[in-house]
């Protein structure tokens, strides 16, 4: 490496820490961010959801319920609403997110083997909370429907353990695989960090072009004979060397500390990962490229990097998406590694699998930094 390349490089690195916002930015986001992260979703699921239980019936076979409620895991019995109004009420202030209402006879319909319904009220305007009230529940409903199916053949004069090997002939046996407890803070942590540090990078690239022919000292570097080339490669080498060092003490943190699990080895994760770095960068350069001025750029880069992380289909299906988003989604390199990321992180099935993920990342980088080059070279003639 010649002389000139390392002032190049050392010159782009001091401006870079001079910017004390950027460098705030580049320094303390993503790992404030992840920190953050940890904190919030440390849990593996949400426990002690407040429910209320109405039983206008008032006998033991109600009674029963409001028992198996009060053990149910996940929830926790707070209130005991007299009516079904002011069990409303109380969901609509948000002080309850289940709502259990036994109807009046139930105890008697029960006896008889009428059809009854107890009402089930999930508060489903918080979706993580609906989510676990719902798995919740569904386990005290399932229990409490075997022993209610189990006493009907008992009182039909079938033998008891009979009743309970007919009802139960058929065992549905649940498991969750690559992410057994189902812990959210394992499927969302690190993304999210990872959310935040491409936000940093692609708002740090998109200043790349117009940070030098913007500015005075642009004529300089002319005049001295350095080539647009040798300039922004060695520029670029800085940032994605800085992109780089960025992560690094995220996944140390991630993986060697709070041992977020890892299905791939750290050697493909971080190779990965500078892939897409140095496509984040392309994409932030093609943007400065054809922005009027520093502030433009910026912004064209925010307008990528914040709604990106939704439109990668990580926290929401792309299959779910407006056919019309479900192709545009993936010129985006955060879309690619995104759900590149999921399968590393999770399942690691295998480099014929991945192969296209790395691909596409390279292919981006290459036609954004052509794109980049001829637009530079037709707007300064």
């Amino acid at each position: 490496m010649t002389r000139l390349n390392l002032k190049i490089m050392r010159r782009e690195l001091c401006y870079m820490w001079r910017d004390h916002g950027l460098r705030n930015i580049l320094l303390f986001g993503p790992l404030l961010g992840l920190f953050l992260f940890l904190a919030i979703y440390h849990a593996q699921n949400i426990s002690n959801i407040p429910t209320a239980i109405v039983d206008l019936d008032r006998s033991s076979s109600s009674r029963e319920i409001v028992e198996k409620m009060n053990n149910a895991e996940n929830l926790k019995v707070v209130a005991y609403p007299t009516n079904y109004h002011e069990l409303e009420s109380q969901i609509q202030r948000g002080k309850i997110i289940v709502g259990v209402v036994i109807p009046e006879n139930f105890a008697r319909d029960v006896a008889l083997h009428r059809h009854t319904q107890v009402l089930l009220i999930i508060d489903a305007s918080n979706t993580a909370y609906a989510t676990n009230a719902s798995t919740a529940v569904l386990g005290v409903t399932r229990t409490i429907s075997a022993e209610a199916g189990i006493k009907t053949l008992i009182s039909k004069g079938m033998d008891p353990a009979q009743a309970q090997a007919t009802y139960l002939a058929v065992d549905f046996k649940e498991e969750g695989w690559f992410n057994p407890t189902l812990n959210y803070a394992y499927f969302l942590v690190l993304a999210m960090a990872l959310n935040l540090w491409q936000q940093c990078c692609t708002i740090a690239a998109s200043i790349n072009v117009i940070g030098e022919t913007g500015v005075k000292s642009w004529l300089q570097i002319k005049a001295i004979g350095v080539s647009k080339l040798r300039l922004f490669f060695n520029k670029s080498v800085i940032h994605i060397i800085t992109f780089m060092l960025m992560v690094i003490p995220i996944y140390i943190i991630a993986f060697g500390i709070f041992k977020l699990p890892l299905a791939c080895g750290i050697g493909p994760l971080f190779f990965f990962t500078l892939l897409f770095a140095i496509a984040l960068h392309s994409l932030g350069t093609l943007m400065s490229s054809i922005a009027n001025n520093a502030v433009d750029s910026t912004r064209f880069g925010m307008m990528v990097a914040l709604p990106s992380f939704v439109l990668s289909g990580y926290t929401w299906p792309i299959e779910a998406m407006p056919r019309f988003l479900q192709s545009v989604v993936w010129i985006f390199p955060q879309t690619w590694f995104f759900q590149g990321f999921n399968y590393l992180s999770f399942k690691n099935p295998g480099w014929d699998f991945m192969a296209s993920y790395f691909w596409a990342l390279i292919i981006i980088a290459l036609v954004c930094y052509s794109l980049t080059t001829l637009i530079t070279a037709w707007m300064e003639r």
